[in-house]
Order: C-alpha cells, then structure tokens, then sequence
C-alpha cells in the first residue's frame, strides 16, 4: 500500500503548468470560490455529458426508436464541454484543465477514453439486440452500470484521488 503521507508530499510539491509550479498554485487560488476542486482543477460538472447518454441508454429498452438520439451523442473533451456549457466558472474551467497535475490528468484522461469506447460498444450491442426486448434491456442496464462505474472513477478522480481501473476491471466493464 502506498504511503499516504509521501503521496501528500508529492501532490503539495508537484509542478504543474510551468517549471516551479507557480500558474498551478495561481489556479489553485483562482477556484477557491469556484465549483472547480482546488487540489485537482478538475470539476464535476463536466460528469454531465455522460449522464446525459446514461439516461438516453436507459430509454432505449422502452423506445428503441432512441437508438439513433444515442447514436447522435458524441464524445467531446473536457475543455469543449465548458466551451459548449453554461456553467459558471466555465472559462476558469477550460484555462485551469492546463494546469491539471499529471497524475489526475492522465488517469482522468484514460477513463474518459474507456468511457468513450464503452458507448460505442454498446451502443453497437444494443442495435445488434434491438429484435429481442428482454436482451435489448439486459445489455441496456449492463451498459448503464458500466458506465456510472466509470463515472464513480472519474468523479473520484475530480475530488483528488488518483485511481484508475486495472487492466482487468477495464476489461470486465468492456465485456459486460
């Protein structure tokens, strides 16, 4: 097991942005007031995008016309969620994501990636079950679980815990 306080070390030490880490500390105290985390300069809103298709795949079993809505959902990244939101703090949001400390960033990055792929798959599933209403369902729910699994990652990420999922609880979510 890691020790938690050489971790707090790192993350207090960390340069991000430039080399002495002075823009991350400037953004740190740019969010203080803003619904933007101080340690990660992630923020939670950008979550939304994918609770959007959630709810859309959950549709799917009792409307399989919503297939193509879902089909029409597209991945977009974190800088051009805030560009296209109405978030408050949005511009903070977009000019803070280049200072996101490399071990948020990347493991942040990684389970969008898996989240993106993860749509894609079954969404290609669910039309492959569109003729069979109780597999349409069962894979819908699969995908809905996946997905908040995903998502819980992600959200944990945001809030300063640098997690990501192993290679075998990726692939399990995948083959679902």
């Amino acid at each position: 097991m890691a020790d938690h306080s050489a971790a707090a070390a790192a993350t207090q030490q960390e340069p991000a942005g430039d080399a002495d880490g002075a823009a991350y500390e400037a953004f740190r105290a740019r969010v203080a007031d803003a619904n933007i985390n101080g340690q990660t300069l992630l923020a939670t809103d950008y979550l939304n995008h994918f609770n959007e298709i959630i709810m859309l795949l959950e549709m799917v079993p009792d409307m399989p016309d919503m297939l193509e809505e879902c089909r029409a959902w597209e991945p977009k990244g974190y800088q051009d969620h805030f560009r296209d939101s109405s978030f408050s703090d949005k511009q903070l949001a977009i000019e803070a994501y280049d200072y996101v400390p490399e071990r948020f960033r990347q493991p942040f990055e990684q389970t969008i990636g898996q989240m993106n792929e993860l749509v894609a798959l079954s969404l290609d599933r669910m039309a492959d079950a569109l003729e069979d209403p109780d597999l349409l369902r069962a894979r819908a729910v699969a995908a809905s679980r996946a997905l908040q699994r995903l998502i819980d990652v992600a959200s944990a990420i945001i809030h300063g815990n640098d997690v990501a999922l192993h290679q075998n609880e990726i692939d399990e979510l995948m083959g679902y």
